[in-house]
């Protein structure tokens, strides 16, 4: 358990390159199975198992196949993926070389967050520094038949193009806009050649993996949920930062961490998570229970959850692609429902119906932006109705 981005990460312990020398020696096959007994789960929210999704692209059919870093941290409250690319970055590049490795990919791209630009000149330095000493490039490390190197492409500030299939329109030079599905990137991505997306953290978690040993990851966190995880941890605390914690630890053992006991509720996973209240401080961050993708924002008793609800509302309404209906008009409804609540002209019957809509906009809605936006907003009215409906009683 680390206290914070100051603190000795797991990442430091890592040998340079041990990773990607264990995965030569295991082999292509070697290396998704011990990514597959690690239980390793994809960082960047979805949870969907690594060494699945490897194995996938690994079997599909294609003389070209691409490795794609999803670096695009759109998600309000996270910034650790910033902390692993600022102090670890070249561990990222060798997680992007063991997965091209392992599913026989020549080629990898790094997609940055636009906000992030100023990260890119540092990155384009590991990357050249990777080069010299053939970390990258023809024949890596001696190998006769690997050659995989890395570009940097940059993202425009579109919080869609977190989704693989919405990053993928983007590297083509095309809108963001998430793509129907099946086909799946396994198959059909980048240049409808089979390619991997992972997040920075997964592929950084990957490398450490082929470098320790999966039975070494597998121990930590629990038997759904293994591993370590880091969190960006924000808001009503006195200790705010970058934490790494074992998967399956309690929201109130990781408030007592970052000083943020007397919290009345935590927004867990960004604007698109699950808003847990105090009574429900016992919850584990899991898989199996509270899923994140790594951002925990604390809100201390003074917080009025309307506001921290419109707030949520307010960018999803400017973030959505307005591909489909559900989303393009659901998101808006809800505004427009929070701002009657505020005004006090909003009735039990219509909130009633408002979170219907919340409800058909998760299952109807084409991507995970239209099927996580109103999780935030049904949320607060389930635990915080009283605190919302107040308007209506004062006025």
């Amino acid at each position: 358990m680390i206290s914070s981005r100051r603190g000795n990460f797991t990442f430091n312990g890592i040998a340079p390159e041990a990773g990607l020398k264990a995965a030569l020696q295991k082999g292509r096959a070697g290396v998704i199975g011990e990514l597959s007994a690690s239980g390793l789960k994809g960082r960047g929210g979805a949870g969907f198992p690594t060494g699945v999704k490897w194995n996938l692209a690994a079997a599909a059919k294609s003389d070209v196949k691409y490795v794609v870093c999803n670096a695009d941290e759109g998600e309000p409250g996270t910034f650790k993926d910033r902390v692993i690319l600022s102090d670890f970055a070249p561990l990222v590049f060798e997680g992007m070389t063991i997965g091209g490795w392992a599913i026989g990919a020549k080629k990898g791209v790094l997609y940055l967050r636009g906000e992030y630009i100023y990260l890119r000149p540092h990155l384009e330095k590991v990357l050249a520094e990777r080069r010299k000493q053939n970390l990258l490039g023809t024949k890596i490390l001696g190998k006769d038949g690997f050659d995989f190197d890395i570009g940097i492409r940059m993202g425009s500030g579109a919080y869609v193009c977190g989704e693989e299939t919405a990053l993928i329109e983007s590297l083509e030079g095309h809108r963001g806009e998430p793509r129907n599905r099946p086909p799946f990137p396994v198959d059909t991505g980048f240049q409808n050649k089979p390619t991997i997306v992972n997040n920075v953290e997964t592929l950084t978690w990957a490398a450490c993996i082929l470098s320790k040993g999966a039975a070494w990851f597998k121990k930590i966190g629990t038997d759904k949920s293994a591993g370590l995880k880091l969190y960006s941890v924000s808001g009503d605390c006195t200790r705010p930062g970058v934490y790494e914690f074992p998967l399956g630890i309690t929201v109130a053992k990781l408030l007592g961490e970052v000083g943020g006991e007397n919290a009345k509720a935590v927004q867990v996973g960004g604007a698109s998570g699950r808003c847990v209240p105090a009574s429900e401080f016992a919850r584990t961050l899991a898989f199996e229970d509270v899923p994140t993708g790594g951002s925990i924002i604390v809100f201390g008793p003074q917080r009025d959850m309307l506001r921290v609800a419109r707030n949520f509302m307010d960018f999803f309404v400017e973030e959505s692609c307005g591909q489909c209906t559900p989303c393009r008009e659901g998101n808006v409804k809800l505004l427009e429902g929070l701002e009657l609540l505020e005004e006090g002209r909003c009735s039990m019957r219509y909130l009633r119906e408002l979170c219907a809509l919340g409800e058909t906009m998760a299952v109807a809605s084409k991507c995970g932006l239209g099927q996580s936006s109103p999780t935030a907003f049904l949320s607060i009215v389930q635990h915080f109705q009283d605190e919302l409906m107040g308007r209506m009683h004062g006025r």
